[in-house]
């Protein structure tokens, strides 16, 4: 299994608290790296490049040994939008008042219907 991951500028990089290596997300999800890759590759999870290095992951993306919820269909939508792997993590993270705070923050706070439905009219 090929997996395309998107290396990121240090811009964007910094927008994240914290990162997560593959091998990482697979033992907080107590799955096999194999199952793991199949999440980046499905869109269920966003990885990019930092460097040289494998596929990173925000950590806020996971929530105890899952995918945070409305993370998945947050992530088809911008990408369904015309978003590429960065641009979707770099709108993910980046503040927006009118939320507030950024739209991870708010689909972590339970608010997914609300974020889903600002990233569907990006795509408009």
């Amino acid at each position: 299994m090929t997996l395309s991951v998107a290396q990121i500028d240090r811009e964007t990089e910094q927008l994240v608290d914290e990162w997560l290596t593959l091998p990482e997300v697979a033992q907080r999800m107590q799955l096999s790296l194999g199952r793991t890759k199949q999440l980046l590759k499905d869109h269920k999870l966003l990885g990019v490049r930092r460097g040289s290095g494998g596929p990173h992951v925000p950590a806020v993306f996971l929530d105890g040994n899952d995918v945070t919820k409305g993370l998945p269909g947050t992530l088809t939508v911008l990408l369904d939008a015309g978003y590429d792997d960065v641009e979707a993590l770099r709108w993910l993270f980046t503040p927006d008042d009118s939320l507030p705070g950024s739209p991870i923050q708010a689909i972590r706070a339970g608010r997914h219907t609300e974020v889903k439905r600002r990233a569907q009219a990006l795509g408009f």
